[in-house]
């Protein structure tokens, strides 16, 4: 999401909308936004924080500029990874964590500063709980710097942020990703400054379906969902009358 430069009076607004089988990461470069969910959880986050929403057998929430950033103007700027829950834990009860940006783990490894995110890489351990093993990492490169990306994980993929970087022989751009073979050597080489997001985990022993906003194992639970968010069997998010229609396809 972003970069937007906000004028006075203006930000975003996404209404409640449900999801299930997954957990909804919000992480901000810059800026500011309010969550709220079912739960009745109200959380201001910011830049380096993490909101860790986890949607189990199903949650609505809605993502809003605060007021008093509203009332100034901001920029704005991040991303949300959406994180598929294991087998067995699809239907957990709803949850909501909060960390700050003070409680991730962070080093200099040859002119590039990591923040590990969720799970653990480059010999640092998030503290973000998850059901399954992960990698989720924010890599921030100085101008040349070069990684070599960890193989311990069963699937790696680089999302560049800003800048440009060259993993082996293929060069990517602002908002492109590279998925890697699972055991390769991986060497990631930023052109001038770049910015990127490093993600994974172990592969799942069942695959997934998406639709929407609903992440699950079978279209059965996708189809259940539908009708429950069409019917409004889900519970209300406090504070909020808008919401946002099922899709018509």
């Amino acid at each position: 999401m972003g970069p937007t430069q906000f004028v006075n009076g203006q930000g975003i607004d996404v209404r409640p909308h449900p999801h299930i089988g997954l957990a909804t990461v919000t992480y901000l470069f810059s800026g500011s936004l309010e969550h709220r969910d079912s739960l009745g959880t109200v959380r201001v986050i910011r830049p380096g924080d993490v909101n860790w929403m986890t949607a189990g057998r199903g949650i609505a929430h809605s993502e809003r500029t605060p007021q008093a950033a509203r009332s100034a103007g901001e920029q704005s700027e991040g991303i949300q990874s959406w994180v598929a829950l294991p087998d067995g834990q699809e239907e957990v009860a709803p949850s909501f964590m909060h960390y700050s940006a003070a409680d991730l783990p962070r080093r200099s490894l040859d002119g590039v500063e990591l923040a590990v995110i969720a799970g653990d890489a480059f010999g640092l351990k998030s503290p973000v709980a998850t059901l399954w093993p992960t990698l989720y990492a924010d890599a921030r490169f100085a101008p040349g710097a070069a990684l070599d990306l960890t193989v311990e994980h069963g699937e790696r993929a680089l999302y560049v942020v800003k800048g440009e970087i060259e993993a082996g022989e293929t060069a990517l751009g602002e908002g492109q990703m590279a998925v890697f073979e699972p055991g390769s050597r991986v060497h990631l080489q930023a052109r001038g400054a770049a910015h990127a997001m490093l993600l994974g985990g172990e592969r799942f022993p069942s695959p997934r379906f998406i639709w929407w906003n609903f992440v699950a194992s079978s279209q059965d639970r996708i189809a259940h969902a539908k009708r429950r968010w069409s019917n409004g069997e889900f519970a209300q998010v406090p504070g909020e009358t808008e919401f946002i229609p099922l899709p018509a396809q």
